[in-house]
């Protein structure tokens, strides 16, 4: 497929800093998008409105969100080449149209009473513009820091874990201004017209901080080099490459589909959790020693968890800088298994207990999510990292399907929503270890790249190249 170029005002040879520009400047603008896609993870606010907005169901509701991350990998596999080709400027300028008209044909879809029309504007558009502008900043930061690229994704990468922090209060606040009966404890549903008018401010608030990012955001010059930076000091790392390999020849690479196994694994199993925190936490202790958690603190518990998907992508993928990518995620994967063992196991014993282990097992699934631009920069080098980040995110498309699927499939077959138990939970739980093991023996599989795989010289000059 032959996507054209971005225009002139948009072109890569436009946004190149000039010397002595401040690097550190580069990350807000990353985050501006990423805080604003990240209000993906924000729609259980408003999914009872729609329910009863659509005379529908949660699942019919929620698959919404099933077509957004679908998307989100499609469209990230697809636009990858024309994002390092064209810069993140570019691809932060298309992302913010896209992810905008999503809003506004979600609008349009709640007032005519469409749900179809709903899936069309904020799964299908909406979802194109989410997928590109998830991988729009990555090779940019990761150009800008060569010392640390770990902390430099995690970053912006933070920023996405993080924007439910921001949409989650602020969409319940204009809820209730939008229709006087909301309230985020008492009565959780709007109605229709406050709806469409919470996508219409949505709308206007992210075009406004979505175009701040991109014309905020500058590429380094080829030639340029942090201060006392070393290159030699990056070939002295294990597994981390000077060398370059294209999008098209990451693909043949056993270490590709490696590290689609592994991120495909920890994805899912977080998922698992987060598709179902607030009944998950109520059900565990329906008939356990601690008394019956209340919606409100189901709510919080949400909360929490957001601040631990949030921290994690930054803690943990910093981390990565010091003990080295692969290092980390046996950190993920291991303690993730082990972790998951206890919470379906020793995970009722009180809620302290509970919230302890679910936090740590969602701040792994968030510091898998920044830490893997990283390892495919130590793999692949920085040629088109920006690329293979973009197909490598099909795995989260594919996660996105199965995780709920897993979950909801093993709690339907165990009994009535509403009056579950800490048991229904426990077979979920345990697919969950089966499939961070799987990931942790991928892991440990990975290995440099055969040089057969490397760009010649004369190409890794031309940045972003056709792949």
């Amino acid at each position: 497929m032959v996507i054209p170029d971005a225009p002139g005002f948009l072109a890569r040879q436009r946004t190149v800093a000039a010397p002595g520009f401040n690097r550190w400047l580069i990350p807000p603008a990353a985050l501006a998008v990423h805080l604003c896609i990240g209000q993906v993870y924000a729609t259980s606010v408003y999914k009872n409105s729609l329910v009863k907005h659509f005379d529908s169901s949660l699942t019919a509701v929620g698959i919404s969100f099933s077509i957004a991350i679908v998307m989100l990998g499609v469209s990230a596999a697809l636009f990858g080449t024309w994002v390092d080709r064209n810069g993140p400027r570019a691809a932060m300028f298309v992302s913010a149209c896209f992810w905008v008209t999503g809003f506004l044909v979600g609008a349009l879809g709640i007032s005519v009473g469409s749900i179809w029309v709903f899936y069309l504007g904020y799964g299908v558009i909406g979802g194109i513009g989410l997928g590109i502008g998830y991988i729009s900043p990555v090779s940019t930061l990761i150009k800008w820091f060569p010392d640390r690229p770990g902390l430099a994704t995690g970053m912006a990468i933070m920023g996405f874990g993080g924007g439910a922090l921001i949409a989650s209060p602020l969409s319940n606040r204009l809820l209730a201004v939008y229709d006087s009966t909301f309230s985020a404890t008492e009565n959780p549903v709007a109605d229709g017209r406050a709806l469409v008018l919470l996508f219409l401010t949505l709308a206007a608030l992210y075009i406004c901080f979505m175009m701040f990012g991109a014309f905020s955001m500058r590429v380094p010059a080829d030639d340029w080099r942090p201060d006392d930076f070393d290159p030699a000091t990056v070939k002295a790392k294990s597994l981390v490459t000077t060398n370059s390999v294209s999008a098209a020849n990451a693909i043949k690479t056993p270490q590709f589909w490696l590290l689609w196994t592994i991120l495909f694994c920890n994805v899912t199993a977080g998922i698992g959790i987060l598709e179902q925190a607030a009944p998950m936490i109520q059900d565990f202790f329906r008939d356990g020693t601690d008394s019956t958690v209340s919606v409100a603190a189901a709510g919080g518990f949400v909360g929490l968890l957001s601040i631990f998907n949030m921290a994690g992508r930054f803690v943990w993928s910093s981390t990565s800088d010091i003990v080295g990518r692969k290092g980390i995620y046996f950190v993920y994967l291991g303690m993730g298994l082990v972790l998951y063992v206890l919470l379906a196991t020793v995970g009722t014993t009180s809620t302290a207990v509970f919230v302890l282990l679910a936090a740590v097992i969602i701040s792994f699934y968030g510091g898998g999510f920044a830490t893997v631009p990283a390892y495919l920069r130590d793999l692949f080098g920085t040629f088109q990292v920006g690329a293979i980040h973009g197909r490598l995110l099909t795995a989260w498309s594919a996660a996105g399907v199965v995780g709920p699927l897993i979950v909801n499939s093993v709690l339907d077959s165990s009994g009535t929503p509403g009056q579950l138990t800490a048991d229904a939970y426990r077979p979920a739980l345990f697919i969950m270890v089966a499939l961070l093991a799987v990931g942790l023996l991928a892991n440990s599989l990975v290995r440099p790249v055969a040089s057969k795989h490397h760009e010649p010289s004369r190409g890794r000059a031309t940045e972003g190249s056709n792949a």
